[in-house]
């Protein structure tokens, strides 16, 4: 191949990556209705700002849905400092890396809600939010109600 068709290649490739993370997305790009109900089911609390915090929980968000695929629901539920990671414009830094690891996520069927109580806190509505993100109204009183629902906690 020659150089001018690699060079092509590499722009269109990285072009299209680019134009994919910038569509919205949809929570529900993965039709659970088709796939039926997963065997595991498991909720993560997302609660702080710091980076290598950030990178953790979804290094491991990442690893389970690699080793289960199809056969896990993943759930971050973003409180407190951690809300930023689902903001458009956050307020504390998030890097590219761990914006681009959460639209990839949710882009392969983890779901991400948003505290509601945060977000009146930080003065948010749902367009200071990623498309994908979903409110609800307490974050913590998320995570019980999906430990209810059978739902494995998980927190760092």
């Amino acid at each position: 191949m020659n150089k001018y068709r690699r060079h092509l290649l590499h722009w269109l490739t990285a072009g299209a990556a680019w134009a994919a993370l910038a569509l919205p997305v949809q929570a529900d790009m993965v039709d659970r209705e088709l796939l039926g109900d997963p065997e595991h089911k498991v909720v993560y609390q997302f609660n702080k700002a710091d980076p290598d915090y950030m990178n953790s929980v979804l290094f491991s968000v990442g690893e389970m849905l690699r080793k289960y695929s199809d056969n896990i629901h993943i759930v971050v539920t973003a409180i407190g400092p951690g809300i930023h990671i689902l903001a458009k414009q956050p307020l504390r830094p998030v890097s590219d890396e761990v914006r681009e690891r959460v639209s990839s996520l949710a882009m392969y069927g983890v779901t991400f809600h948003a505290c509601g109580n945060t977000m009146s806190a930080l003065d948010w509505t749902d367009s200071d939010l990623l498309d994908f993100a979903e409110v609800v109204d307490i974050g913590a009183d998320d995570i019980m109600r999906l430990q209810e629902e059978g739902y494995s906690y998980i927190s760092w």
